[in-house]
């Protein structure tokens, strides 16, 4: 399996699409470990029409929704392949921190590590970057399958 995943991939994986796919691309996978993926954030998403028209700023909770998605993938891609499932359901979220805005034209790296690993649910722990700074932070639990 590869490492990287472009836009098909993660749209084989999640079931997310426009404007709530937050994920654009995976740029470093180790199974059942650890994920690194991008968000490119531009001024066309709909959330900056509200959120602030005159100061856009990017929703900490869709941070963290883009923390849970690259971790969806991360657990869906550790599957075995005819066993993986599409959904996972966030369950939770702890040791939220924002530490700076997120604002069109950055690029959120969004880094997440695998802490435990049951058979239908996982704890994550979380960081979203934006030029090697520290934005975002929080603890992930998701559970999947049926």
């Amino acid at each position: 399996m590869d490492n990287k995943f472009d836009i098909q991939s993660i749209m084989e994986a999640l079931p997310h699409r426009y404007p709530f796919l937050l994920v654009d691309r995976v740029v470093e996978f180790e199974k059942d470990k650890r994920i690194v993926a991008i968000k490119n954030v531009t001024i066309n998403e709909p959330f900056f029409q509200g959120h602030f028209p005159d100061g856009p700023i990017m929703p900490g909770v869709l941070i963290v929704e883009a923390m849970g998605q690259a971790g969806g993938v991360l657990v869906i891609q550790s599957l075995p392949p005819d066993t993986r499932v599409r959904k996972i359901y966030f369950m939770g979220f702890d040791s939220v921190r924002f530490r700076k805005p997120v604002v069109p034209g950055d690029q959120l790296v969004l880094e997440l590590k695998m802490l435990k690993a049951r058979s239908k649910a996982v704890k994550m722990a979380g960081i979203a970057k934006v030029d090697g700074q520290t934005v975002a932070e929080a603890t992930l639990l998701a559970a999947y399958g049926d």
